[in-house]
């Protein structure tokens, strides 16, 4: 899988240590930055990582910050991009099975190092299912599409 991956300074460790997982597992990982642990606005790095999505030159994203909300807010903005601030595996499992996430926000002040690798072990893992959470993100797709027009 082609994941971008990308934090601002208060989730540079964790994006660095994810990144390392996830090439271990054999992912192709994309880090967008920051490089730095003195402050970035995290708007940057999210939109970074959303337009590689919404591009699809990558599968999925990853973004990092205190709380994963500025993130989402960010990344939410582009085409087809479906972002969520996730702080446990149930709701990781969840966003994928059910809203297809494709860009997942990571608190990296809220939760150890070892609960967010399972997160994201999870959120990788697992497939969307389709069926009626199909119509459903189909339904969100046009929305998106009638915002933009206007």
């Amino acid at each position: 899988m082609r994941i971008a991956i990308g934090s601002d300074h208060r989730g540079f460790h964790l994006k660095e240590k994810l990144a390392s997982i996830l090439r271990s597992k054999g992912h192709e990982v994309e880090d967008v930055g920051t490089a730095v642990t003195e402050s970035v606005d995290y708007p940057d790095f999210a939109a970074l990582v959303a337009r590689k999505v919404s591009d699809q030159a990558v599968d999925r994203g990853i973004l990092i910050c205190g709380t994963g909300i500025g993130m989402a807010i960010t990344a939410n903005k582009f085409p087809h991009v479906r972002a969520a601030p996730i702080t446990d595996e149930v709701t990781a499992e969840i966003s994928r099975r059910h809203n297809d996430l494709n860009v997942l926000c990571l608190p990296a002040d809220m939760l150890s190092p070892r609960a967010v690798e399972r997160m994201v072990e999870v959120w990788v893992d697992t497939d969307f299912e389709g069926g009626r959470h199909a119509r459903r993100v189909d339904k969100i797709t046009e929305i998106e599409k009638h915002t933009l027009q206007e």
